[in-house]
């Protein structure tokens, strides 16, 4: 890279570290670092929902998808994501924020020991949050071969910068730290995909490229869905989506929560949805166009940044490598947060008597400490990335599968048609549908990826549905939560009226059941 290129990097990574010791300032307790005090706009929660909900995988993973089979990967790797948003938009999202703001909850799972069990809890805590470990270090292995393929940086190097950058400025900074360098990074990371695009249909001949590339690109890559994407596998993937990308996804229930009032999260939820619908095209068309500019790539994991390299003037390639640091950094950080607040309020509880007395500076501390331990964790993994099926197998074979398990008593457990389907059903259909996976991935050989992915969602979705028709366990305190979780003036709900009405680990904390605070 020429002296601009790594200015514009350098500067980005400044810029990144600064905005984390601004937001410092703004965390004066574990409701600040994990839920922005419930102050955050709705439009800010909306852009940090959508940057971060993917990563540098777009322009590894993702861009080899399109440049080998077309624009199928905009179909059902983004389709699904505006789907699930729009639809949590409606459902999911004003759940989230009256969970925060009847129970004064900092994290997504504090709600499970009251809805279910201890038991329950902890089984999607733990299992969740070794499930983040190997999902963030597919990230980090995604920017360390787009800094290979730029500077020429070894791969185990490439994480280990990444990932301390990040860890700087979202271990002190938490929430806040989260979401206003997803803004940051979704402006610089769009002035270089348009520049990208720019260059790219100027190579193709102008404006007019966009309506004469299709007969040009190889046989079947306008398909919607070719290769190993069926349509089978579209639909799975549609119903994955809509659980992760609704809280299944930790982080993403966060940024539901941060939002001031449930009416704002409906329209953070619509604010990401419709940037899931536009902006992956914009990312994903220089990769899907290559094909006809530079046929014949030995890695298509390298497509996008042979590109930039090939086609941008000095000091935009630091600027588009920016953009692509931008994505993985945005969701490896807010993930870092929401496991945090899930080990913090969820799992010490239990595990300590001591730390269900924490102060709020002893508890910010515990924060920040979990925060690091995390990101070190999956940058060891990152490092022995290929050894777990590489980027996209992490990704599609192991989160996107596993995903169906932890999520579904999580997102179905607030909705009403669901409020007989106790821990029973919770337990049975996680471990059922985690068993599945297993003996499809590893105890039959030949096992296609669309069984992989469909094998545990349909299976914990079918038990956990049946045993709650077939055996319920109703409870009058989870009617309670669903019924509180529910539309109820919206806008009009009052705030729990104090932190300590959070004793949601009811049984481990010794305190009472989840109370909720002032009714609407």
């Amino acid at each position: 890279m020429a002296v601009l290129d790594w200015v514009a990097l350098g500067g980005y990574f400044v810029v990144m570290l600064l905005i984390g010791l601004w937001s410092h300032k703004r965390v004066s307790g574990v409701n600040d670092y994990f839920t922005g005090g419930g102050r955050m706009p709705w439009w800010l929660s909306g852009i940090s929902h959508h940057m971060s909900g993917y990563s540098a995988a777009v322009f590894v993973a993702y861009a080899a998808v399109a440049y080998s089979y077309g624009i199928t990967v905009y179909v059902w790797a983004f389709v699904p994501l505006a789907v699930g948003t729009g639809l949590g938009a409606l459902v999911f999202a004003p759940r989230w924020n009256r969970l925060r703001r009847r129970y004064g909850v900092s994290s997504p799972l504090e709600y499970l020991a009251s809805r279910y069990n201890i038991a329950t809890q902890q089984a999607l805590a733990w299992s969740g949050a070794l499930l983040k470990v190997f999902d963030v270090a597919a990230k980090w292995a995604s920017v360390a071969i787009l800094l290979h393929v730029f500077t020429g940086m070894s791969m185990n190097t490439g994480i280990i910068v990444t990932g301390v950058v990040t860890l700087l400025y979202c271990t002190v900074g938490g929430l806040w730290a989260d979401a206003l360098t997803d803004f940051g990074q979704f402006v610089i990371q769009g002035v270089a995909a348009i520049a990208m695009v720019v260059v790219v249909l100027g190579k193709l001949g102008g404006i007019g490229g966009v309506g004469t590339i299709w007969h040009k690109l190889p046989a079947h890559h306008t398909e919607p869905l070719v290769g190993p994407y069926t349509a089978t596998f579209f639909t799975a993937y549609i119903i994955i989506k809509i659980f992760e990308y609704n809280g299944g996804m930790w982080n993403l229930a966060q940024r539901y929560m941060a939002t001031e009032t449930p009416k704002a999260a409906r329209k953070s939820a619509a604010l990401s949805a419709v940037l899931y619908v536009i902006w992956p095209a914009f990312l994903l068309f220089p990769s899907v166009a290559a094909p006809v500019l530079m046929p014949h790539i030995a890695d298509p994991q390298q497509v996008y940044a042979l590109m930039s390299q090939k086609y941008l003037p000095a000091g935009l390639v630091g600027l588009t490598l920016a953009g692509m640091f931008s994505h993985t950094m945005a969701m490896a950080s807010s993930d870092a947060n929401a496991i945090s607040s899930v080990v913090v309020r969820d799992m010490m509880p239990v595990l300590s008597r001591k730390a269900r007395g924490m102060s709020e500076r002893a508890g910010l501390l515990s924060a920040r400490i979990c925060t690091v331990a995390f990101i070190t964790v999956s940058m060891l993994v990152a490092i022995e990335a290929d050894h777990f099926g590489g980027v996209l197998g992490i990704i599609v074979a192991l989160v996107a599968a596993v995903m169906g398990p932890i999520s579904i008593p999580l997102l179905l457990g607030m909705l009403p048609a669901f409020r007989r389907c106790g821990p029973r059903a919770a337990l049975v259909s996680w471990a059922a549908g985690l068993i599945g996976y297993w003996i499809v991935k590893y105890g039959m050989d030949g096992s296609s990826q669309t069984t992989v992915v469909v094998t545990p969602l349909v299976t914990s979705l079918a038990l956990y549905v049946l045993l709650g028709l077939l055996l319920p366990e109703p409870n009058a305190q989870a009617d309670a939560i669903v019924a509180a979780v529910g539309p109820g003036g919206d806008d009009g709900l009052a705030p729990a009226a104090a932190a300590g009405q959070v004793p949601v680990a009811a049984g481990a904390r010794g305190e009472q059941p989840l109370a909720a605070g002032a009714d609407d």
